[in-house]
């Protein structure tokens, strides 16, 4: 029986750390594909198929973050953010435009392959039968294309929180404490704050709810966390 080695595509203009970490990756078993600007990236993107892209959020002609997001709309690969940026804003915002995870310039090639094994054992598409198609009044979840619809148009939301979303409708009435749903949903803590939970509620329900100050469907529990309401 054979065995796919998982594919990778690195994004970074630095050429001796794209080149440093192909070179790794590849004494691993991957198959990897290197790419020192947006441009490139997505033209091997298109060809290559990856499963995970390891992606710099500064690139020479446009932002990682960009390329998250564009990358996310077309398909379900998993994004390591690799970059300078230690702030943890700048790291919110990598989720919030759906990065699996996230380590900072300078790193440990061991670490980066700890990561890259721990993401690649997480499943991305939710095991879809004709029950699974989620209707609650005017919202429609459907894990097998992974669409969301409110009122009948299509609503984009990155990977993770489609994740998270589906999670939550999937188990409806039950209240999930923050760290909880880490667990189920990214499988580890990717900053070590369970606040990216807040992060991607608040996405979701600026996408969905009518309005995010009194939501209809993701409820807040005080002191606990969140809950799907039906």
């Amino acid at each position: 029986m054979s065995i796919t080695c998982p594919k990778i595509l690195i994004v970074d203009d630095d050429i001796s750390i794209g080149n440093l970490v192909s070179r790794f990756l590849q004494k691993k078993d991957y198959i990897v594909e290197y790419a020192n600007n947006g441009k490139t990236a997505i033209n091997i993107f298109g060809e290559f198929k990856p499963d995970l892209v390891i992606l710099d959020i500064n690139l020479p002609d446009t932002l990682g973050y960009n390329l998250c997001t564009e990358m996310q709309n077309t398909s379900d690969v998993f994004v390591l953010m690799l970059t300078s940026r230690t702030d943890l804003e700048d790291k919110k915002k990598g989720f919030i435009t759906g990065a699996d995870d996230y380590i900072t310039k300078p790193f440990d090639l061991e670490e980066l392959e700890f990561r890259v094994q721990a993401i690649l054992k997480r499943q991305r598409i939710v095991k879809s039968s004709p029950e699974s198609l989620i209707t609650i009044d005017n919202l429609i979840i459907n894990p097998e294309t992974r669409e969301v619809k409110i009122n009948e148009q299509v609503i984009t939301l990155t990977t993770l929180e489609f994740d998270l979303l589906y999670f939550l409708a999937n188990n409806p009435g039950k209240v999930w404490r923050r760290e909880d749903l880490v667990s189920h949903v990214w499988d580890n803590n990717p900053i070590g704050d369970n606040r990216v939970v807040d992060v991607h509620i608040g996405q979701i329900r600026k996408k969905i709810e009518k309005d995010c100050n009194n939501p209809h469907f993701i409820l807040t529990v005080r002191g606990v966390g969140y809950k799907f309401e039906v």
